[in-house]
């Protein structure tokens, strides 16, 4: 049997309100962290933002909740990694599908990563994808903590109950990760909101099924690094990716 979500409930350990504040400044702190501009210098120094950016907000939790921050955190078995495989499965047909549907009535933003990564030798594309380790796992705390907060809000101090409550902050937590990357996108609404938005809902089913946040990593993982792979093959042959 899944076990429940953590923290909302007081199991297993309770948070209040000015514990929750602390970590969401933390998960701010975090996604700040990720932007100073180490990997202007050198790609090895990239990897100190990308450190830090999951760090800050998982060390704030752990100040917060002691030994309890691991529950975030299980093992991962054949059938969590079969979960992760499906999830970024279904994301990349969504992802794709509203991506068309957008172009057709939208302008979109190409993402910037592309570019570097076209012009990037072999070494520096390994390095990247190393150093989105991290980063995609601070992306992952940057949904879930929120989440996880709403979730608290909504059931203790709203008296909404469980099915709602999770439903809101499933909705709520992916509208803050689409409008994370409006920088990203050239502050570009509709498509942080609705494909990036929409995106972020279905992986977010990852640890919404599986309470276990190496489950909804792992298909982070696989969803980025396949986009970016079928990005680099399309520029190979002349057709620049959105």
């Amino acid at each position: 049997m899944t076990r429940d979500f953590p923290y909302y409930n007081g199991e297993p350990v309770a948070l209040r309100p000015a514990q929750l504040a602390g970590l969401m400044l933390a998960v701010v702190a975090g996604f700040l962290a990720l932007h100073l501009p180490f990997g202007d210098t050198s790609p090895i120094l990239a990897f100190i933002p990308a450190v830090l950016f999951p760090a800050i907000p998982l060390l704030a939790l752990r100040a917060v909740a002691g030994r309890h921050w691991r529950a975030l955190f299980q093992r991962l078995g054949v059938k969590a990694v079969a979960i992760a495989v499906g999830i970024a499965l279904l994301n990349l047909v969504v992802t794709v599908a509203l991506g068309l549907l957008t172009t057709r009535f939208f302008d979109v933003s190409a993402n910037p990563v592309f570019d570097v990564l076209v012009h990037d030798s072999t070494s520096d594309r390994w390095l990247f994808a190393l150093q989105s380790l991290p980063q995609l796992l601070g992306e992952e705390v940057l949904t879930m903590l929120p989440f996880l907060a709403l979730m608290t809000l909504f059931t203790a101090r709203a008296g909404w109950s469980r099915r709602t409550a999770i439903v809101a902050a499933w909705l709520i937590s992916a509208l803050i990760f689409g409008l994370a990357h409006l920088p990203t996108y050239q502050w570009n609404w509709v498509q942080c909101v609705v494909v990036i938005g929409s995106a972020r809902l279905v992986l977010s089913l990852a640890y919404l099924c599986t309470r276990n946040l190496w489950v909804s990593t792992l298909a982070h993982v696989l969803n980025d690094w396949t986009l970016f792979s079928l990005g680099l093959l399309l520029a190979a042959s002349g057709h620049a990716p959105a």
